[in-house]
């Protein structure tokens, strides 16, 4: 084996030594449905300028908590309306409860004053002019300061950043719109011009001074575009600051009026049968690679187990939050994972059945080489997409695109790197090469000789394809008029119902209650300080409340109905249009993407591909009468990445025959014998992936039992998809806008000795 191949092969363990040690000595953060969290109730008041603490008042208060809270780095929180006038807000992870509630309090109202004198001592005396204010400074020893009226609001402010330009003292760097500009403009340019205390800006923060630094431009001078704000501040205390002013100031007033510990939403038999079902799934997907791929199925088996390591040290390390539908994605993706390993060796079973005489690792490495296209373009476009959901996204969007992000990256880095040092030292040894039988290269497959034999023409019957296509879409879709969407908690708001009880009734004991009693539209079920039990439903009737009821006193002696009040959806109307946003451009981009890489007609039939899983799978849900809830949106995005993951494969094949046939050739002809030849790809990535989602919908319990059918719905209509939707579409396109045989070069002139053109 060449010392390239070994020094990779210690770089790889050193790499593997290192995600090891974070996993040890890092505690992850866990989520509310595995762990539970601090739950603060916020009640809502009237502002001082006239703004009624009203319903939809408190919803603009809530979609600015939901900024600040996301800026604060507090991840996956669930925060809803309760009432006309309360806010419930839960968060994960947070360690002093007091506190996450004092910063979600703070109405965090930024204005820009002239300062006009100093070093008050009594903040009774009275303002040398009508308008002026007497505002408490942060300074030590200063005391109270002398302001002018308003110059600059939050309104006027852009973006907060922290920053540290001297290397020393932390700052936060404030930007302004371009009124905001102005103004700070003409400030500044006044204060330069003035002397003493009056050369100073006051920035105040909730009525307090939090910085008044001299302006130190010359007169006739002026400052633009942004400020800094400085004043002594830590690095934990700087980056709550920006987070407050980049979330902006709460339309109301707010206090906190309850504040307690929220136990997980699911009870420990469910967790614990999803982590058995993750194991079960994850043994059954590497036993088959191993089955079907032999000696370098093992050894892929392996890099899979170091992809599960380096995501998880990639979460830890990051900060993120783990959540149940977040862990399922990971076992989900460990499953995706085969799917670069898999395009490898049926590249290398075609080079060594080719080129026998070349050796194993040859055909190993050229496998290799020419995957790494389809490789890299279909884990392009889902980072892509994973970049825009977490930009653009809010809430479980924005979380979603962090999770899909670790597991791309982990996932080509196991594959690419830790699967090839693998395949590479065990292909070199003696005896394995000299048994190719034994390695799972040495042979085409049976699957592939069939195809090879039949040579199915599967593009004559595109137009039936995209019919019955068509047909189904339509079908699927006219569950939603005809039953409607079943929207869950999180898109439909309901009600909350705590109850205190004469027994100690524990979640576990609730749960599988209401679950006996067939008691609808129940969407969890937590323990609360006190030991009181808080059950969280859709939109139920009095009758079913009291059913409720009647089932907690049954376990628990008696109700007491403590609590009982309607709550919003926390996935609300800007979040839901934020999503939406974020989906669009996300498809838009991987349409760019594609058509750059390929030719817009590829971009448009992966779209349209794309379009049709998710219709088919939201239409099933809908006729089912099935949840639309946080689960089944990420189930949905994990679909969209399936099915572009697919698509782009059977594409990148499509352009190398096209690219590579003769004139005679169709293109129809060529995209036909690449859809063929990536059948056993495709049939081999769909099973692995398969056994896990089966696992975890058999064995995971309710908890992911939608999300597991979603998946596997999607699965298997992305795998026909790309075969049966894209590649017909891409086929239609190119009788009209062909792609060209050939890759576009750049001309080059050239000269001969007498300097004539050649």
């Amino acid at each position: 084996m060449s010392r390239a191949a070994w020094i990779r092969f210690v770089l790889v363990l050193g790499l593997l030594a290192g995600c090891a040690a974070l996993a040890l000595n890092k505690e992850p953060t866990l989520g509310l449905d595995l762990k539970g969290g601090v739950s603060v109730t916020l009640q809502t008041y009237d502002s001082p300028n006239g703004t009624k603490a009203n319903a939809e008042n408190t919803d603009r208060t809530k979609a600015v908590l939901e900024q600040r809270v996301n800026a604060l780095g507090l991840s996956e929180p669930n925060i809803v309306r309760s009432g006309e006038n309360r806010i419930i807000v839960e968060l994960p992870g947070v360690k002093d409860a007091d506190e996450a509630a004092e910063q979600l309090g703070q109405t965090a109202q930024l204005t820009v004053h002239p300062v006009v004198a100093g070093s008050i001592t009594d903040k009774d005396q009275k303002p040398s002019k009508k308008g002026n204010r007497i505002v408490e400074s942060d300074t030590p020893g200063e005391g109270y300061l002398e302001i002018g009226p308003t110059a600059l609001e939050g309104e006027d402010i852009t973006g907060a950043q922290p920053g540290q330009p001297q290397g020393t003292e932390w700052v936060v760097d404030v930007d302004f719109s371009r009124a905001g500009s102005k103004k700070f403009s003409d400030l500044s340019a006044a204060a330069a011009c003035a002397e003493g205390d009056q050369r100073r800006i006051a920035i105040v923060l909730d009525n307090k001074v939090i910085s008044a630094p001299e302006v130190q431009v010359p007169c006739g001078s002026s400052i633009q575009g942004g400020t800094q704000i400085s004043g002594g501040f830590t690095v934990d205390e700087v980056n709550e600051l920006a987070a407050l002013i980049e979330g902006g100031s709460l339309p109301l007033e707010v206090k906190p009026i309850d504040v307690r510990f929220a136990g997980p939403t699911l009870g420990k038999q469910a967790i614990d049968d999803s982590i058995w079902a993750g194991v079960v799934g994850i043994a059954l997907t590497g036993l088959f690679i191993v089955a079907v791929y032999r000696f370098v199925g093992l050894m892929a088996t392996l890099a899979l187990a170091s992809y599960a390591l380096l995501a998880y040290a990639m979460l830890i390390a990051l900060g993120s939050t783990l959540t149940l539908p977040g862990l399922a994605g990971f076992v989900l993706a460990i499953g995706m994972a085969i799917d670069a390993n898999v395009l490898v060796f049926e590249r290398a079973r075609e080079e060594y059945a080719a080129y026998p005489s070349a050796g194993l690792r040859r055909a190993l490495m050229v496998g290799f080489n020419k995957a790494w296209s389809a490789i890299i373009d279909s884990n392009v476009t889902t980072l892509l997409a994973a970049g825009l959901l977490f930009f653009l996204g809010s809430g479980p969007i924005k979380g979603f695109g962090v999770t899909l992000t670790i597991g791309v990256i982990a996932s080509m880095i196991s594959a690419l790197i830790i699967a090839r040092v693998l395949t590479e030292v065990g292909v070199s040894n003696k005896w394995i090469s000299k048994h190719p039988a034994v390695t799972g290269i040495g042979d085409i497959g049976r699957v592939r000789k069939w195809l090879d034999r039949k040579n199915p023409d599967l593009m004559k019957g595109r137009r039936n394809w995209l019919a019955l296509s068509g047909v189904v879409t339509v079908i699927a879709l006219s569950g939603i008029f005809v039953n409607g969407l079943n929207l869950g908690v999180e898109f439909a708001g309901g009600r909350v119902l705590e109850y205190s009880t004469q027994k100690t009734v524990t979640a576990d004991d609730a749960r599988e209650a209401l679950a006996n009693a067939d008691v609808n539209d129940v969407a969890s079920v937590q323990e609360t300080d006190g030991g009181k039990i808080l059950v969280r439903t859709g939109t139920i009737s009095g009758e079913e409340a009291q059913q409720v009821q009647d089932v907690i006193a049954t376990i628990g002696g008696t109700a007491d109905l403590e609590r009982d009040e309607k709550i919003s959806a926390s996935f609300g109307k800007e979040l839901r249009d934020r999503a939406l946003i974020a989906f669009g451009v996300a498809f838009l981009a991987q349409l760019l993407y594609l058509a750059v890489r390929f030719k817009w007609t590829f971009g448009v039939s992966a779209v349209i591909a794309m379009m049709h899983d998710v219709a088919i799978v939201v239409g099933l849900f809908a006729w089912l009468g099935k949840p639309i809830d946080g689960i089944f949106l990420a189930a949905a995005m994990t679909i969209i990445g399936l099915s572009v993951n697919d698509t782009v494969v059977v594409f990148d094949r499509i352009r190398e025959r096209w690219r590579g046939s003769k004139p005679t050739d169709t293109f129809a002809a060529q995209a036909n014998k690449a859809a063929v030849e990536t059948l056993p790809r495709t049939v081999n990535t769909g099973l692995g992936t398969m056994f896990i989602l089966a696992a975890l919908a058999i064995i995971g319990g309710d908890s992911l039992r939608d999300f597991s059918i979603a998946l596997l719905v999607g699965l298997v209509v992305g795998t026909y998809s790309s075969v049966f939707v894209a590649t017909p579409l891409v086929t239609y396109l190119q009788q009209k806008w062909p792609m060209a045989k050939e890759k576009a070069q750049k001309a080059t002139i050239e000269r001969d000795d007498s300097g004539a053109v050649v």
